[in-house]
């Protein structure tokens, strides 16, 4: 389920007239705006409000001449916001005018989610004027930003607890249908318009662009139960998402678990006929190195044994070719190739589809391809062919005493995450160093119970991938 397509279906539903039917004993919007006419022409004439200049020719055609996008219903009228509301852009300050503690200044990283974040605020000390605090009420608008997604985003202003300014890139929108308007501003109708109004390449809404958008205005009394009702349903779909939200990090947490307990012996029976792991690995790499007393690690069954990663394996050795010597039909794997914590390949490039240079790992199909770079990603696989690699990513050939699949899902394991956690260097980019993977712990079953394991955690994770796909 597309949650977000289905709160702008809603949407559309409420702006056209058809989410809840009409009350005939509605007073008609045509009404409404008579009586907001009337009120205008008494403040004027009572000096409390400023004739608007006259409107140009064009401003006046443009108003005529509009062709409604949509039907509305016969109580309905469609209305330019500057009929019903008035707006003002917001303080221009310099950066002298930032204090520790002065006016909050809301911009418009401080809209976040239809709330207002008060992160990163700025406060200053300069002159302001009235029309530029905010009051509880106002429709506080992004009017200009760099992305063009950011622009139009809103939110209606409530407990205010000081006097509050908005910055110049900001907009306000001040009038008792703010609520209206501020679900007309969040649609897709509303966005049709910036983009068919905005002339620059600029990314912004202009005081006349605002002023002159047309909008469906119903009855008050329908505003009211439309606004409630539509609330009502967006906070089912808000519940859904977060529903999915929690089924989705339990799912993350059950794979989590699965692996750490078939790190541990736990997933699947052990075979009393399996070779111990000690002898195998005694026979495949005399010296390898044989953990007796590490209290760290949880108690294993009798027949696996717990080593070191070089041990079972050749991490650190791998084989650099440089760029020009790759063919351009080979495969060329990056990091960003790589789905986290799946370990799925999401693109194969070949060489002539990349732009590289330096040197690249060779890795040949079977190898365990392992990123140093922000272990916590979890981007971890067996190569499926043959191919080259970013630096970044370290080609393991497993020895016999473990199988790829198996040395694969312990580098993915929570034990081994947190130990990389632990040891890895640099504060932006994390790196694992070969010293210190090489002596990270491995828990080794028999080679058997390496293959029911690995088989097993196939099945779980096709399980639960597929239940993942299911609620998307």
């Amino acid at each position: 389920m597309d949650t977000q397509k289905l709160r702008q279906r809603i949407l559309d539903l409420a702006i056209r007239g058809k989410l809840l039917p009409q009350d005939p004993n509605d007073e008609p919007a045509s009404v409404l705006l008579d009586r907001i006419r009337a009120e205008k022409e008494r403040l004027i004439a009572e000096g409390k409000l400023k004739r608007p200049k006259a409107k140009k020719s064009t401003d006046k055609s443009h108003y005529q001449n509009f062709t409604p996008p949509f039907d509305i219903p016969e109580s309905w009228q469609w209305v330019k916001i500057d009929e019903i509301a008035s707006s003002n852009i917001g303080l221009t300050y310099s950066p002298q005018d930032i204090v520790d503690d002065g006016v909050p200044v809301y911009r418009s990283n401080n809209i976040r989610d239809n709330k207002i974040c008060l992160d990163d605020i700025v406060y200053v000390s300069c002159p302001i004027l009235e029309k530029q605090y905010l009051n509880n009420g106002d429709l506080l608008i992004c009017a200009r930003n760099g992305s063009r997604r950011l622009v139009g985003k809103n939110v209606i202003i409530e407990n205010l607890e000081r006097p509050t300014s908005f910055g110049a890139f900001m907009a306000v929108c001040r009038s008792c249908y703010n609520p209206w308007i501020k679900l007309l501003l969040d649609s897709a109708y509303f966005n049709s318009y910036l983009d068919e109004s905005n002339s620059t390449a600029i990314n912004q809404i202009t005081q006349k662009m605002l002023l002159d958008f047309i909008l469906p205005l119903p009855p008050k009394e329908e505003q009211s139960r439309i606004i409630s009702a539509f609330h009502s349903i967006v906070g089912v779909i808000d519940g859904i998402d977060q529903s999915k939200k929690n089924l989705s990090e339990s799912i993350a947490n059950l794979k989590s678990k699965i692996l750490d307990l078939a790190m541990q012996g736990k997933l699947v029976p052990q075979d009393p006929a399996d070779e111990p792991a000690a002898e195998m690995l005694r026979r495949v790499n005399p010296k390898a190195k044989i953990i007796t007393d590490n209290p760290h690690y949880p108690q294993l069954p009798d027949n696996w044994v717990l080593t070191t990663i070089d041990s079972v394996c050749d991490y650190g050795y791998s084989e650099n070719v440089n760029v020009d010597e790759i063919a351009l039909s080979e495969w060329i794997l990056e990091l960003e190739d790589i789905e986290k914590d799946s370990g799925c390949v999401v693109a194969q490039r070949s060489k002539k589809d990349r732009t590289v240079n330096g040197v690249r790992h060779r890795f040949v199909k079977g190898d365990v391809l392992y990123s140093k770079l922000r272990t916590y990603l979890n981007k971890v696989l067996v190569a499926p062919t043959d191919g080259y690699c970013t630096t970044e990513i370290i080609p393991v050939k497993s020895y016999d005493c473990v199988i790829p699949e198996y040395l694969c899902a312990w580098l993915r394991s929570p034990f081994f995450l947190s130990y990389t956690a632990e040891c890895c260097y640099g504060v932006k980019m994390p790196r694992l160093s070969t010293t210190d993977a090489r002596k990270g712990i491995i828990p080794i079953p028999p080679i058997n119970e390496q293959k029911r394991i690995t088989q097993k955690l196939s099945k779980i994770s096709e399980l639960l991938s597929n239940l993942s796909i299911s609620i998307d």
